[in-house]
């Protein structure tokens, strides 16, 4: 398949996960990627499962809470490719986020706010501002959310406010800028087979590996389909909302969870 030949696409947090699924997405359709992530040796590995099949990517190592990596990646995306037209904002972590609410400090909440959701807002920041320049101008935006984020979540509220805040924050710029010729929309994933779901159900089972099968099958009875999902399946989500197939597609939070929020939504 080669549909998106030819357009840029900056995947953030595409060393792993969905991210990572994502960007080897685009460059199966036939598109130039850039993937941003902390980890360099991830990174390089991504890129080179991009290359062996054929892709072309680079990879930027960004750490997308600071605002002058952020510029910096955009730059680089710019003067490697010319131009800027599918985002992908999927860096998050919930590291620090952990606990009972009455048990988490300021510091964890400072950091939450930074790598959840003023990471997303710096993003869209410079890709928009790229976006609206550029000949032709315009683009697609898709920033990560979560289930977590269209409800509360025991032992994670820092996690669960940060990706509530990532909707509101996505549809606010989709209202802002969707005249200039740029969709943003949000993914609302829900438990899909990643290093951080992984790392969730071991803290869980406290390394029991009994306690761990049950907490994994726990997992699945809970999702209607009756399994965890695979990242290729959220890729493809974000492939369409980035596609001229979803063009009329503004503001809106996809959820991909297999039916697992489907009895309180």
């Amino acid at each position: 398949m080669d549909t998106l030949s030819g357009k840029v696409a900056l995947v953030t947090g595409g060393s792993s996960g969905i991210g990572k699924a994502t960007a080897l997405a685009f460059a199966a359709n036939g598109a130039n990627v850039v993937i941003a992530a902390r980890g360099a040796q991830r990174g390089a590995e991504a890129i080179a499962e991009i290359a062996a099949a054929g892709g072309c990517a680079i990879f930027v190592p960004a750490d997308v809470s600071k605002a002058e990596d952020v510029e910096r990646l955009v730059s680089r995306t710019i003067e490697t490719f010319g131009r800027l037209d599918y985002a992908f904002n999927n860096a998050s972590n919930s590291k620090g986020s952990i606990g009972l609410l009455t048990e988490l400090s300021e510091a964890d909440f400072d950091q939450s706010v930074a790598t959840s959701l003023k990471s997303i807002w710096l993003c869209m920041k410079y890709q928009i501002r790229q976006m609206l320049v550029q000949e032709p101008r315009g683009g697609a935006i898709v920033n990560t959310s979560s289930a977590n984020g269209l409800g509360g979540c025991p032992q994670a509220s820092f996690y669960a406010a940060m990706k509530a805040g990532v909707i509101a924050l996505s549809k606010s710029a989709a209202w802002e800028y969707a005249k200039q010729g740029i969709r943003v929309n949000t993914l609302v994933p829900g438990g899909f087979r990643t290093p951080m779901l992984d790392e969730s159900m071991d803290r869980a089972a406290a390394g029991d590996p009994e306690a761990r099968k049950a907490v994994e099958a726990r997992w699945n009875r809970m999702i209607a389909s009756g399994r965890i999902g695979d990242p290729a399946e959220a890729a493809a989500a974000v492939l369409w909302l980035c596609s001229d197939a979803s063009s009329y597609v503004v503001g809106h939070s996809l959820i991909v969870d297999g039916g697992l929020t489907a009895l309180w939504r």
